[in-house]
């Protein structure tokens, strides 16, 4: 209750004062988990920096290409992208938020086992086409036995320019299909 009260709050003291943030890939209008760069867990940085794919990681083979993916927030979809995951351990992400607001960003991905990735996605926050901070996003995904969709959880935090303190946190889900060529 009081976690709910706290966003409503902050919610209310942004629409008061004018403050709107409009996010690259991410738009923190929605009710959608990490923490800021500076503290990249550094279990996950080692992981991502030798996120090379092996021969028994199915779902690192297995998520390499180009997806369509649908963002829902509080059982709510607000967004569809398109993302290229990478074999290199690398991703990158278009959705269908307005250009001047941002909407391209990128991250690292990582093999969790054998059906499971987990993602470190960044992005910048723009307030009317004025760059006014960032967002983190974490994201653990399911790779289907077909290798033609997964589905996952995310969690996206928003901060501020310069601060280390997030002033929003939105849990999501994903939902994507293979685009294949």
């Amino acid at each position: 209750m009081k976690r709910t009260f706290a966003k409503a709050a902050v919610a209310a003291t942004f629409a008061l004062t004018g403050w709107f943030v409009h996010a690259g890939c991410m738009d923190p209008r929605v009710s959608a988990k990490h923490s800021s760069f500076e503290e990249m867990p550094t279990a996950l940085l080692q992981r991502v920096s030798t996120a090379g794919i092996s021969n028994n990681a199915k779902a690192g083979r297995d998520i390499v290409g180009t997806w369509h993916v649908t963002y829902s927030a509080g059982g709510t979809p607000y967004g569809e992208a398109f993302i290229q995951w990478h074999s290199d351990g690398t991703e990158w992400e278009n959705i269908n938020f307005p250009v001047l607001g941002g909407n391209i960003c990128m991250g690292s991905w990582t093999v969790v086992d054998r059906t499971h990735v987990a993602r470190y996605h960044v992005g910048w926050l723009f307030t009317d086409g004025t760059l006014s901070g960032h967002f983190i996003e974490t994201e653990t995904d399911e790779v289907s036995a077909d290798g033609n969709s997964y589905t996952g959880s995310n969690d996206t935090k928003f901060y501020a320019l310069g601060s280390q303190v997030p002033f929003m946190e939105v849990p999501g889900t994903a939902e994507a299909t293979r685009i294949s060529p």
